[in-house]
């Protein structure tokens, strides 16, 4: 992987930034990994979007676009630019709060920001520092007129992960607020992966619920500290008697995955003359299922349950019980009632509450 070649990382004179990203032959923007290009983004209303716009160019390849953001250009030509960008796979980033300060008709934004760059041959390496920006004073400008563009940046190489390597501040800049990142990852993903089959949330519904979940494996003694999990309740959609939740589980090591809870596949076989009297209800295999409808956690159990209504009285419907045991969510109970009666008895159809 080359990171110390075309423009060295310690070049700091007009756009260090871009200079230690070009040898990394293998950047692109905010986590492409090999997948399609990202929506284009052209946005110069504030200087985080600035700084975002730029790596967004650069993963779709619009190293003119690229380009035209700084006002000290980072290269003897636009050509030798895009050169640097020829084993391009991917880059993360993240921005801090910017910090600004006014002078001589001009505004100064100091952006903190990390970078993880990564080659085509899925080497890795992360990089902090700050942008500077500037604005002229849009009212005072004539023709030409100049936006919001980079006036200079120093990234320097850091041994830490991308979120840890976010500096605090650039300049006399205030601390950004406390980034949950974890939380971050799972909002980001629950938007990836659900975006066509999950409407949007109500305001009240917005932001998912979060569970710490403490717990050890079965492997672990005693006398080793509890493990931490941490369990994300997303809002999915809303019918007329039932709602719908995702879940998310970073494990204890951070890992993030989306949660699909084991279900009995049901034979359901009523008595002639309508579907108010059940003769048998079978299991005949399991599936899964993505979501839980009126589902809860009880963080005291480590448990979550779900009451699946056919009809709004909820006299049919299932019951669902999942317990959170060595790292994972299993099922351990589900009960039915599958008779159309008014009445609301649910018979048991898978236990395992027994089990060791």
């Amino acid at each position: 992987m080359r990171f110390a070649t075309v423009w060295p990382l310690a070049r700091t004179a007009g756009l260090a930034a871009l200079a230690s990203l070009a040898p990394l032959a293998g950047l692109s923007s905010a986590g492409a990994q090999g997948t399609a290009a990202p929506a284009y983004m052209d946005d110069r209303s504030d200087p985080s979007a600035l700084v975002q716009s730029l790596y967004n160019a650069v993963n779709r390849k619009e190293y003119a676009r690229a380009w035209s953001y700084f006002s000290t250009k980072p290269a003897a030509s636009l050509d030798a630019f895009a050169a640097g960008f020829a084993d391009t796979a991917a880059v993360a980033i993240v921005t801090g709060t910017p910090s600004e300060e006014g002078a001589a008709g001009s505004v100064f934004y100091s952006v903190p920001v990390a970078i993880r760059a990564t080659n085509d041959a899925g080497a890795e390496q992360v990089f902090a520092g700050c942008y500077t920006l500037k604005l002229a004073n849009p009212q005072i400008q004539g023709d030409p007129f100049t936006p919001l563009h980079i006036d200079k940046a120093t990234l320097a190489a850091s041994g830490k992960g991308l979120d840890e390597a976010l500096p605090a501040q650039c300049g006399d800049g205030p601390p950004p607020p406390a980034r949950d990142a974890t939380l971050e990852r799972a909002k980001a993903e629950f938007a990836a992966s659900r975006a066509d089959d999950c409407i949007q949330a109500p305001d009240e519904m917005a932001e998912p619920e979060s569970f710490p979940i403490r717990f050890r494996y079965v492997s672990d003694t005693d006398a080793e500290p509890e493990r931490e999990a941490r369990l994300f309740r997303f809002f999915c959609s809303r019918g007329a008697y039932n709602e719908t939740h995702v879940y998310l589980l970073a494990n204890d090591f951070g890992e993030l995955q989306e949660l699909h809870f084991a279900t009995p596949e049901l034979d359901i076989r009523y008595a002639e003359g309508g579907e108010e009297k059940v003769e048998s209800v079978t299991v005949k295999g399991f599936t899964t299922a993505s979501g839980l409808v009126n589902s809860e956690y009880d963080p005291a159990t480590h448990t979550l349950t779900s009451w699946s209504k056919w009809r709004g009285i909820g006299d049919a419907s299932t019951v669902g019980t999942w317990i959170f045991r060595n790292g994972a969510f299993t099922l351990v109970q589900f009960d039915v009632d599958a008779s159309y009666d008014g009445e609301i008895e649910h018979t048991t159809v898978v236990n395992y509450n027994e089990a060791p």
